[in-house]
């Protein structure tokens, strides 16, 4: 039986340098996992602590806010304006907290009563904002669906576009009444006004989002074998999501200024029917405490669904 030669010099040589390589590459590797680690963990705190621009932008904001604050009441209390037209902040601050509160209903009367109307002030904005959920979200539903089948079917976008068009140029408030008339004065007139407004909105912008996506994308898919379902649900609706959420952010806006518009008619409780009534009895602290809650809540609305467009697209601006 014979053997192989025996190992040369040059052969030992070449086995030593090979196991001082992979010693080597073995100890660096050991010695610089726990730094990218150190790396890493550091760049997810970063994240989480706000850069100097963001912090920078809010001390702008709040030094406004403070000087607007501080001309207003400057104004008022120079009485350059008649409180009855330009209460002080003071004045729209005590119907605030009146109107959160139970009060006297007179001063020298023992009864007292809640709020404003026999609500709370967050009664009335909690109750706008049912309606807001129920009709944006009926329009979410029928608004993306109507604009998938536009996007992705020429016929049926033919078809529906011009009635579209027709109902996004109309405004809300100018078929209200006949609204009334279908559904009566109470909350199912008022959701459906809702959806008719934030549902042109919402299929317009699923339909750009659709139209926008790169054909390839739907080559590649249809060549690896999927179905035209999906092809919809795996490419087209996570493609077009942003657009989507967009669309949905106007619509939220429509539909929360239509709200307060619609809460004219039998609007109590809500913000917009107290607000209303507060105008026509001229307690114009009241009024303006129910715009600036307006307001606060819109913003508040719309970074919620900025938020959750970030979380549910995170793709959005890396393709």
């Amino acid at each position: 039986m014979t053997s192989g030669p025996a190992p040369t010099e040059a052969d030992r040589v070449d086995a030593e340098h090979a196991e001082h390589g992979q010693a080597t590459v073995t100890a660096t590797a050991t010695a610089t996992s726990p730094d990218t680690s150190a790396a890493g963990r550091s760049g997810r705190s970063s994240r989480l602590v706000p850069s100097q621009k963001t912090v920078r932008q809010w001390i702008i904001r709040v030094a406004a806010l403070v000087v607007f604050l501080f001309a207003w009441w400057v104004v008022t209390a120079a009485d350059l304006v008649k409180p009855l037209y330009l209460p002080g902040p003071g004045a729209v601050w005590d119907a605030f907290v009146r109107a959160n509160t139970w009060h006297q209903v007179a001063p020298g009367v023992p009864r007292e009563v809640l709020g404003e109307q026999n609500y709370f002030l967050w009664e009335h904005l909690i109750a706008s904002l049912q309606r807001i959920f129920a009709g944006v979200g009926i329009a979410i539903v029928v608004g993306v669906a109507l604009g998938v089948l536009m996007g992705t079917s020429r016929a049926v976008a033919t078809v529906i576009e011009p009635y579209l068009n027709f109902l996004r140029a109309l405004p809300p408030l100018g078929y209200f009444s006949l609204l009334i008339v279908w559904f009566g004065i109470g909350d199912t007139s008022k959701i459906w006004l809702l959806f008719l407004a934030a549902f042109p909105a919402i299929t317009v912008a699923t339909v750009a989002g659709i139209s926008g996506i790169k054909q390839d994308y739907i080559n590649a898919a249809r060549s690896l074998g999927a179905r035209r379902r999906q092809v919809v649900t795996r490419v087209v609706l996570p493609a077009a999501l942003p657009d989507i959420i967009n669309g949905i952010r106007l619509a939220v806006g429509f539909a929360w200024t239509t709200v307060v518009a619609a809460e004219l008619n039998n609007g109590i409780p809500g913000i917009g029917g107290l607000a209303y009534i507060a105008g026509t009895q001229l307690r114009t602290p009241l009024v303006i405490a129910c715009i600036i809650v307006i307001g606060i809540t819109a913003l508040v609305l719309d970074s919620i669904i900025k938020w959750i467009g970030v979380l549910a697209a995170p793709w959005k601006g890396k393709a």
